[in-house]
């Protein structure tokens, strides 16, 4: 489903354009985009480390020029590996926030809430702004028409997805005890899925995508539509703790990079697209759908604390965390830097 853009998402896009000079910014121009537009002193670090892995929504980090062009002469993508998500998954903890609690990265893009689980879990990692919305949603056989209908029912998780299914079904008065977990990501979760093995299961693209080509089962429950899920991040910016306390004006100048990234996914799919394939997605058109249905025009607009906020109180609901939503936010959230690139832009 392509969603458009609201008026005040297209016109904060302008505005944002023009204090970047960014007038008439396409993938011909990115290389020659000035990253110093803001008057900001160089970074104090010329390498950077970017997390990789197969969820395509992670779109706007694959624009090395943007980064090149806010001074990064080394841009190093590591991708993420079987071997990081056994070490994650050996600590309960998501397999791209791990890469980053043990320093491999200086930044990367993960889900909310596994996000919080690692602040829980004392993991030095700072989450610095909301990217998109809409990255996932939730397949069901046909029989299964509503979420309380998972009662007794068989339900795969991916790593660090099993925290996000039992928020779901909890915020529904669906006891998660009364579900069968079942970790699919230890085997093919799609075949698992369409086999039958399993009644249920959260897909994020280009899986997600896939299952909706093959027309296996139907959608229970979808965070680009579905509230209260849709009004809040799905997938956020973080970064190691101690390079946001070493490196301000580069930890700034990689946001400035990825945010651009951001407008050029919502601003140019099939372009973005294109680069997704360069990068291993497997299939042009499953990256030109995700494109066209996550939210990515949207970090103007919603307020990441609020997302922080959202989350921590449903972990603390299924007790997950014990930590209060504001102690989560203090000890692990750090916004004066989008609040500066917002204030340069006059959104």
């Amino acid at each position: 489903m392509l969603i458009p853009q609201s008026r005040r998402s297209f016109m904060t896009k302008m505005a944002y354009a023009s204090a970047l000079g960014l007038g008439g910014f396409g993938f011909s121009n990115i290389g020659r985009t000035a990253g110093s537009a803001a008057g900001d002193a160089p970074p104090e670090i010329t390498t950077v480390r970017v997390e990789m892995d197969p969820v395509i929504c992670n779109a706007p980090q694959v624009f090395e020029e943007l980064l090149r062009a806010e001074g990064f002469t080394d841009v190093r993508y590591i991708q993420l590996s079987q071997e990081h998500v056994q070490k994650a998954d050996a600590v309960n903890m998501g397999p791209v926030t791990k890469m980053l609690a043990d320093g491999e990265v200086d930044f990367a893009r993960d889900f909310a809430a596994t996000l919080i689980l690692s602040l829980e879990a004392k993991a030095q990692v700072t989450i610095l702004t909301g990217l998109h919305l809409g990255c996932f949603e939730v397949f069901a056989k046909n029989d299964i028409q509503k979420v309380s209908d998972l009662r007794g029912k068989t339900v795969g998780y991916g790593v660090g997805d099993k925290p996000l299914l039992t928020i779901l079904a909890n915020f529904i008065g669906l006891d998660p005890k009364e579900v069968n977990w079942y970790p699919a990501a230890l085997t093919d979760p799609i075949e698992a899925f369409a086999a039958g093995k399993i009644d249920a299961y959260l897909f994020l693209p280009p899986a997600l995508q896939e299952v909706k080509s093959r027309n296996i089962g139907h959608v229970l429950a979808s965070q680009i539509v579905d509230r209260p899920w849709s009004q809040y991040y799905c997938c956020m910016l973080a970064t190691r703790t101690e390079f946001a306390r070493k490196y301000p004006v580069a930890t700034k100048r990689v946001m400035r990079a990825v945010l651009k990234g951001a407008d050029l996914c919502a601003s140019e799919p099939k372009q973005t697209a294109e680069r997704l394939v360069g990068r291993g997605s497997p299939r042009y058109d499953y990256a030109l759908q995700m494109l066209n249905e996550v939210r990515f025009d949207v970090w103007r607009d919603y307020d990441p604390e609020d997302t922080v906020r959202f989350y921590s109180l449903r972990l603390q609901e299924v007790g997950e965390i014990r930590s209060s939503p504001q102690q989560i936010i203090n000890n692990g959230t750090d916004w004066r830097f989008l609040n500066e690139l917002k204030h340069e832009l006059k959104v």
